[in-house]
């Protein structure tokens, strides 16, 4: 079979690459592995038709995210911030104001280092300890950053946060109107998917490309590979002649660990909370007042953490206990996990922006002989957000790269 482009990969920056050139007239064919498209976007719904919860990307951010012109904005609620906000802190369970109460909550330190215009590359643990944040105040604004950015403080680019930061994050906090799995669900309607049928490799030379696939072979002018840069290392996706410092970069750019799970009980929770696990045992917990599950979303050391709490012996009773003590008396009917840390699609959470990795960031997205085109949040990575807005301006980037050389 042949096509003009094929896309590899359904996420949302496969799905908006092909979206592109489908509307610019060309052929495209995109090959998904999973039965589903969306990537790590992934939506959970109730069977008794209850409030949609997220086990992917969680919200929408910033009121430019180009998410609310795709959707429109009859179909985006804000995410609402009438909720009892909690940490668990050396094991008791107190307010969240208690992480600003005689010190600086890490909110505050999160947006004084994003306020700030420093040249050096120095990492976010490194720029804590020259601000004094130790001790109690220093312990939660680390899990605090782990917590946002899937890995540890001490490779994490303060520069490169900072700087996504100011470009992506204004103006609050959205949801997609019935799941956010609606986003990719409508930019894949148009499009031909193949669904459950990955890639397993890929033979190029200039202006031809050649797919191997379990359902035989495809043949195209051009690939764009949209699979997390730890999917080839992995070898997964096998690129022959894939040069030196592409697959260099391939490896400087690790997904952090990310784990989630919806934990349905025997009793409705009393009310609608968050609670954020300053010990690094539980990430964030949330509950919605009259609905029986709890969602848990935990990255970095937490997602090991509750990991393995969830598929021990006592399952997840004992880690809900910590953070919603109402849960103590229903018992656990059933869970519901996206280990993204072990799926082999996508190999982590997302890519953050390690220091200097915006050179293997950009190498990574660098176009090879106008054949191999590369999209994917971790191709934005130290730039934009390595969220759905990345991943978007990833896949519009590799289109216009396609659609440059067509017009030549």
């Amino acid at each position: 079979m042949r096509t003009d482009v094929l896309v590899v990969g359904a996420g949302i920056s496969g799905l908006t690459c092909a979206s592109r050139l489908t509307e610019a007239g060309l052929r495209v064919i995109v090959q998904e592995s999973r039965e589903r498209v969306g990537g790590r976007i992934r939506t959970f719904r109730p069977a008794d038709g209850g409030p949609a919860l997220e086990l992917g990307a969680q919200v929408v951010h910033g009121v430019r995210n180009p998410v609310h012109t795709l959707m429109g904005s009859d179909r985006m609620e804000t995410v609402p911030r009438d909720v009892a906000a909690r940490v668990v802190e050396d094991g008791a369970l107190k307010g969240m104001a208690v992480l600003a109460r005689g010190r600086r909550g890490p909110w505050a330190l999160e947006a004084e280092l994003n306020a700030a215009q420093g040249d050096a590359d120095v990492s976010v643990g490194d720029w804590l300890r020259s601000r004094g944040a130790d001790g109690a105040e220093g312990r939660a604004v680390r899990e605090w950053y782990r917590q946002n950015w899937a890995v540890e403080p001490d490779v994490l680019s303060a520069r490169a946060v900072a700087r996504a930061h100011r470009g992506d994050d204004v103006g609050g906090e959205f949801a997609v109107s019935g799941g956010f799995d609606r986003l990719p669900g409508q930019l894949a309607r148009c499009l031909d998917v193949r669904l459950g049928c990955p890639v397993d490799e890929l033979d190029w030379s200039k202006g031809r490309v050649r797919a191997r696939t379990a359902q035989g072979e495809l043949h195209a002018g051009a690939a764009v590979v949209t699979v997390p840069p730890q999917v080839v290392v992995n070898g997964r996706l096998r690129i022959g002649g894939l040069p030196a410092a592409k697959w260099q970069a391939a490896k400087d750019l690790p997904a952090g660990d990310g784990y989630c799970a919806v934990v349905t009980l025997s009793a409705p929770a009393p009310e609608s909370a968050v609670v954020f696990d300053v010990d690094g045992l539980g990430g964030f917990a949330r509950s919605r007042a009259g609905r029986p599950e709890v969602l848990i979303v935990a990255k970095a050391g937490a997602a090991a953490a509750v990991r393995s709490a969830v598929r021990g012996g006592g399952g997840p009773a004992a880690l809900l206990a910590r953070s919603m003590p109402w849960t103590r008396s229903a018992r656990v009917v059933a869970a519901e996990e996206a280990d993204w840390g072990n799926d082999p699609w996508s190999g982590g959470a997302f890519t953050a922006p390690g220091t200097g990795a915006r050179d293997a960031s950009d190498l990574w997205a660098e176009p090879v002989e106008d054949t191999l085109f590369f999209a994917g949040e971790a191709t934005v990575c130290g730039r934009r957000l390595p969220w759905v807005q990345g991943a978007i301006a990833s896949g519009e980037r590799a289109a216009a790269q396609i659609l440059s050389g067509v017009a030549r």
